[in-house]
């Protein structure tokens, strides 16, 4: 899943990046979270005919169009990309309303494995600190709530798919990572259909993100600011990741107690 990221780069930067018309001066944000309002580019046909990405701020909380009240539906901030075309509340928007979220990375957290006895441990899971090499967009939807005096809400959600090898060592989901090239195919509603866009939401390849672990300050909200993001050691690679498994499992090998010999049974002569 992905339950917080970050847009740190410069509003120049992201510009050139994401080739949007708008020219926003926006500053860092190191922690960002649910429910808050987000920018994410959208591909939109403008008065004159001409197609253009712009940058539009969305809440982070995707609402569709059917419910009532917001308050009695979950607070869905991620979609499982396997499913979107399956599911009633995100078919319409990956056929006509998909979107990318402007990021340059995101965080997961670790989970201690069980205790002995599979007891769970109490310790606090372990924050980390993921992002592409080039940069970490990610593939969202979008949808428009309207409510009953006629306010409108645009929402979205970040899409998920199953967590590369590298990954999953942290955890069993990650976001859609986009490749930039890819953005037109994901955007453009008209000229490329669903299925088509589905297929982009692929795992990255193992050596395409790196990663490191961060303080659990990262938890709280609150904590905005660029120390959030201090790494409390090197940063892992999909190399260091296959040692550790290697390590893990050789551990396990040597540690497998020997079975012990069963008992005679009853009138067994040959034991």
């Amino acid at each position: 899943m992905c339950g917080r990221f970050a847009i740190t780069l410069p509003p120049e930067a992201v510009r050139a990046f994401f080739r949007y018309v708008e020219q926003p001066n926006f500053p860092p944000r190191y922690n960002v979270a649910p429910t808050q309002p987000v920018p994410v580019v959208r591909l939109e046909r403008d008065p004159d005919g001409e197609k253009r990405r712009h940058l539009v701020l969305a809440r982070w909380a995707f609402t569709p169009g059917f419910v009532k009240d917001p308050k009695d539906f979950p607070l869905v901030i991620n979609a499982r990309s396997e499913t979107v075309l399956e599911k009633p509340s995100f078919r319409a928007a990956m056929r006509r309303r998909r979107c990318v979220f402007v990021a340059d990375a995101f965080y997961e957290w670790r989970r201690p494995p069980a205790g002995e006895g599979g007891g769970r441990d109490k310790r606090p899971a372990q924050p980390f600190l993921i992002r592409r090499r080039d940069g970490a967009p990610l593939a969202g939807l979008w949808e428009t709530w309207t409510g009953p005096n006629g306010e409108e809400v645009d929402g979205a959600c970040v899409l998920t798919t199953r967590a590369n090898a590298f990954m999953s060592a942290v955890h069993d989901r990650m976001p859609v990572i986009l490749d930039p090239q890819d953005f037109d195919r994901w955007l453009d509603t008209d000229a490329h259909d669903a299925e088509e866009a589905q297929a982009l939401c692929a795992p990255l390849p193992e050596d395409a993100l790196e990663m490191w672990p961060i303080s659990t300050a990262v938890n709280k909200v609150a904590n905005d600011e660029p120390g959030v993001q201090t790494p409390l050691g090197p940063p892992l690679t999909a190399q260091d990741e296959d040692q550790r498994q290697d390590q893990r499992q050789e551990s396990r090998e040597e540690t497998v107690p020997t079975p012990p010999r069963a008992a005679p049974r009853q009138g067994d002569l040959f034991d």
